[in-house]
């Protein structure tokens, strides 16, 4: 059964630095450079006429890094396929849906962001289900993958906050 998540992040930026930021792919690949990764590619990048945004991501963690729990069920090195579809800045805010997965075993996340103005900056609220398609134990996989996801959403406030105070 999926688990829900629902997770918030605070930018030093406002609702359109943050956006500008996701439209511009040397934000991207330096995202990328800095997540952790051992391999990673941005696989596409679509920004359509309006201001919406589209990006693909993969990431790969060799097997030697990868937590027992994970070890138990993926053999050899984890890819993760990451989509995010951000809506044009309308009204002060935009909205996105991210999709998640890894190719070759029975685990997916979808979910749910909406990027909205603060006194001082941006706050993104997102919520994710994740499932785990394992008898037995996938809830535990799937609680460690919400502990992890929050561990990410940190990196990447951090980052994209360092991000608009260097490139505006």
């Amino acid at each position: 059964m999926p688990r829900s998540f629902d997770m918030a992040a605070e930018y030093g930026g406002t609702v359109e630095q943050v956006h500008r930021a996701f439209r511009d792919e040397r934000y991207w690949l330096a995202r990328l450079t800095d997540s952790g990764a051992d391999d990673y590619s941005l696989d596409s990048m679509a920004v359509d006429g309006d201001g919406g945004v589209d990006v693909v991501t993969r990431q790969t963690l060799r097997a030697d890094r990868l937590p027992a729990v994970v070890t138990q069920f993926h053999r050899g090195d984890l890819d993760f396929l990451r989509e995010e579809a951000w809506t044009p800045v309308r009204d002060g805010q935009a909205t996105a849906l991210v999709k998640g997965s890894i190719p070759g075993a029975p685990a997916s996340l979808t979910g749910n962001g909406r990027l909205a103005p603060t006194a001082d900056g941006a706050r993104l609220e997102l919520t994710v289900e994740v499932e785990v398609r394992v008898p037995l134990v996938g809830g535990k996989i799937e609680n460690f993958i919400g502990g992890q996801l929050v561990d990410l959403l940190i990196a990447e406030q951090r980052f994209t906050t360092e991000w608009i105070a260097e490139n505006g």
